[in-house]
């Protein structure tokens, strides 16, 4: 017989639950049915996650929310419900920055079930995270912390990210030995206070760093002039603002690449 102090004791509201599902049984019943289930639907909000598809991540996370309110695990709830509402304000930045927690919460979760209905317990090691490679850094140089942070967040289990707020910090990081020799990528705005990228950029073509700094753009100026200016330097690509997770991979690993 299973034991439900598993699950009360690990923060489940059963009691709450039962009001519901009326027994155990039906409740267990179910509940084998979120565990088959919620797999799939994980993957799906990832997915949808990392090409900034909003409107179907907030429909998946409902839906997931809905469940974990079913089975009284509230905590899960209350966290898929805020990702609800602000991936319905269309809120990528949020969802990125707190991703993790909601994938924790989730895992949690469906490791404390498995425990409860005595079947095999997903181990810590598959759902660890890959270690940071200290031999390849990217500088990102944007003065929004949004971007910034949007940008740590989806390569903080890759690579080292170091960021720079204004072209002058960048430069410094560059002209600093004991910080620039693992940078292999940088991810430039154009549009900044103090130094611009502009600026950065004649820097880097006065010093001929091109060749052992790939650069890439990303920013919000689409004026023609300003991007048939940019490309007049050896860059790798340009990025236009707003960018959803795929793109800033695709461009981060077309800038690791490339042979200037």
């Amino acid at each position: 017989m299973r034991d439900v102090n598993i699950l009360i004791e690990n923060g489940a509201n059963v009691k709450k639950a039962l009001e519901l599902f009326g027994d155990m049984e039906t409740y267990d019943q179910t509940l084998e049915v979120f565990l088959n289930e919620v797999p799939q639907k994980v993957q799906k909000i990832k997915n949808c996650k990392e090409v900034g598809d909003m409107a179907n991540y907030a429909i998946l996370v409902h839906s997931l929310k809905s469940d974990a309110r079913y089975f009284g695990f509230e905590n899960l709830g209350e966290i898929a419900y805020q990702h609800e509402l602000e991936s319905k304000a269309n809120n990528l930045y949020f969802v990125t920055e707190h991703f993790d927690e909601l994938m924790e919460e989730t895992n949690r979760v469906i490791n404390l079930v498995k425990k409860y209905m005595g079947v095999g317990i997903v181990s810590e090691e598959e759902y660890k995270k890959p270690s940071v490679s200290h031999d390849k850094s990217i500088l990102v140089v944007d003065d929004s912390n949004l971007i910034r942070n949007f940008i740590l967040k989806i390569f903080k289990d890759s690579f080292l990210v170091v960021v720079a707020n204004d072209g002058k910090e960048a430069m410094d990081i560059i002209n600093d030995e004991s910080k620039n020799n693992n940078i292999k990528a940088i991810l430039l705005d154009l549009n900044m206070p103090n130094v611009n990228g502009f600026e950065v950029l004649d820097h880097f073509k006065t010093n001929d760093l091109f060749k052992k700094y790939p650069v890439s753009i990303i920013t919000g100026v689409d004026d023609k002039e300003s991007i048939e200016k940019a490309y007049k330097y050896p860059i790798v690509d340009i990025l236009l603002k707003p960018f959803n997770e795929r793109d800033v991979k695709k461009i981060v690993e077309k800038t690791l690449n490339n042979n200037i």
